[in-house]
């Protein structure tokens, strides 16, 4: 990444600017031109053809429309929209935006309501664009897994614990790694008939990367849980569920908005296992209820 798109993260162009710092690793260096392009200079960006915006970033019109794409627009003509509406914004002297719709002089109210809307559709954008032939599949595989190895760092970390935990009270077996050491000599030990999923929004994450390709090495099934259905980690994937990528803003990044999509794409997984396992899960999660129930009593005083 270069120093010019460093600074550009810091600038006014907000929620553009920081879906290009989540999008930049898996961009080819000809792309990261046009988007640092169209962060830097929303305005000027916005009054340029395909043709034009390709001959200032000295790339081709098949560059730009693919940047456009991979940064959520359909086509170069709904970027360039995007980019006009932001250069209003800009002009205007509106407020500085925090997320899409949310500025830095909202209130508490404003912000409740606009950030559960936002959570509402970017559950809604998941669903809509979860492939249920794959999610099926990785049902499959985990209701008859050995075992379940789950690799996330940061945000997408504490996605796999949860669904790690949630498998274990149904009675099944499966481990979390945060850690890629540990990632990596665990992944050695899986083969043909055990599980391992992979949780990345970027799908570049090396850390997560590199087990999941020790574990289809060693045979075992893939699951690749990714907001880039084209990103180097579905390579290893089996079956890829793709999370949505729409909403991530200068002060909601993916850390936020990936782990809700995610959550759900879990959720989804869990529900379908306990489903096909039911005559073990139901006793399993009655037991683990019932384990627990003493430390949600109320203390006698």
């Amino acid at each position: 990444m270069t120093q010019d798109m460093k600074e550009i993260f810091g600038g006014p162009a907000g929620s553009l600017a920081a879906k290009v710092r989540t999008l930049a690793p898996s961009m080819t260096r000809s792309m990261q031109r046009v988007a640092e392009a169209v962060a830097s200079d929303p305005a000027g960006c916005a009054a340029l053809t395909v043709t034009g915006l390709a001959e200032l970033t000295g790339t081709s019109e098949a560059t730009v429309v693919r940047t456009a794409r991979l940064l959520g627009y359909p086509g170069y003509r709904d970027l360039r929209l995007a980019l006009a509406g932001l250069a209003a914004q800009q002009q205007s002297g509106r407020a500085p935006a925090i997320t899409t719709d949310i500025a830095v002089d909202d209130s508490l109210a404003d912000v409740v309501a606009k950030l559960a809307y936002e959570e509402q559709q970017t559950l809604a954008d998941t669903a809509a664009g979860l492939d249920t032939a794959q999610l099926g599949a990785a049902v499959t595989a985990l209701a008859g897994a050995r075992r379940t190895d789950v690799y996330g760092i940061g945000a997408s970390g504490l996605v796999a614990q949860d669904l790690t935990q949630k498998l274990l009270r149904i009675g099944l077996i499966a481990h979390a790694h945060s850690d890629p050491h540990l990632a990596v000599t665990n992944a050695v030990q899986l083969r043909s008939g055990d599980v391992a999923i992979a949780i990345t929004h970027s799908g570049s994450t090396g850390d997560v990367i590199e087990p999941l390709r020790v574990a289809f090495e060693h045979g075992a099934t893939t699951v690749a849980i990714t907001g880039r259905p084209d990103s180097p980690v579905t390579q290893y994937a089996d079956h890829v569920l793709t999370t949505s990528t729409s909403r991530e803003t200068e002060l909601r990044p993916a850390a936020m908005s990936s782990r809700t999509s995610q959550l759900l794409v879990v959720d989804c997984l869990f529900v379908g296992v306990a489903q096909r396992t039911y005559e073990s899960a139901a006793p399993a999660l009655a037991a683990s209820y019932e384990a627990l129930a003493h430390r949600h009593r109320s203390t006698p005083r």
